[in-house]
């Protein structure tokens, strides 16, 4: 308690908040590896779920929209193709529906323990880097049976992925402070992420959408990230830098946003809970 007072005296600004959070980041990574460890614990199969679940949807998307509906894939097997969006959408997905109930789900450490309560949706969607590491080696097998060649824009994949971690981070820490007031949150989660993944280019290439839509098409942020992805990874051209670019400043604002309104719900929510 001495602790939160000494910080509630600070200035309250995002830089001191980030300087405090930087300041636990062992806690931050003590538990990161809690999430992993229990996110397996008691399973046979460990982190091969890991590999199993990105794989079983890259063959039922394969059989339902590939060969059955036949939805286009420019040019490419329909496998790589739609695994490319898979893999990232899975990382965003889970990461969305660990950190918004991240909160509640640890209701005795936040009424009993004062930190910096953003270390727990900024844990849960570190975990699930993880998985993301793990199932992206089954991208290797898909190169080397399809003969897919490598390109050097693969350099670009980083820089998208930061993207995209900031976005979630952004989304879990909105979703993780508003979900502590409004439960509804929680249960809307798992529709939300669904419709969303059809406004995203995950099963269907962007060039499906209509020109006249396209600019309305891409203000869905993944929608540039996952065209971004398949842009370096499979055709070996430099994504489009206005769209790109769009997508960070928008993953960026909203993260600063959502960290800002995170912080001034902070002091209230273990009296909520």
């Amino acid at each position: 308690m001495i602790e939160q007072a000494t910080f509630s005296r600070n200035k309250r600004t995002l830089l001191n908040h980030f300087r405090y959070l930087l300041s636990r980041r062992e806690l931050l990574i003590s538990l990161t590896m809690r999430e992993i460890k229990a996110r397996y614990r008691q399973s046979i199969l460990g982190f091969g779920w890991a590999l199993l679940v990105p794989l079983f949807q890259m063959v039922v998307l394969s059989i339902v929209f590939g060969k059955i509906i036949g939805v286009p894939s420019d040019g490419r097997p329909y496998p790589v193709f739609s695994y490319v969006a898979i893999l990232p959408w899975t990382l965003f997905s889970s990461a969305i529906a660990a950190s918004v109930p991240s909160i509640l789900g640890n209701m005795e450490l936040v009424t009993k323990i004062y930190f910096p309560r953003e270390i727990l949706p900024l844990s849960s969607i570190l975990a699930r880097l993880v998985d993301f590491a793990v199932a992206s080696t089954i991208y290797i097998g898909l190169i080397l049976y399809y003969h897919i060649p490598v390109h050097k824009t693969l350099v670009i994949v980083p820089v998208l992925l930061i993207i995209q971690i900031t976005l979630s981070i952004g989304i879990g820490l909105l979703g993780s402070a508003v979900s502590v007031f409004l439960r509804d949150i929680s249960f809307a989660i798992p529709v939300a992420m669904q419709i969303w993944m059809y406004a995203t280019p995950v099963i269907y290439p962007s060039s499906l959408v209509p020109e006249r839509w396209r600019a309305l098409y891409m203000l869905n942020p993944m929608a540039g990230i996952i065209d971004s992805y398949r842009k370096v990874v499979l055709d070996g051209v430099w994504p489009d830098i206005g769209v790109l670019a769009y997508s960070a400043v928008f993953s960026v604002v909203l993260c600063l946003v959502a960290y800002w309104y995170f912080k001034r719900l902070e002091m209230a929510m273990s009296d909520i809970i």
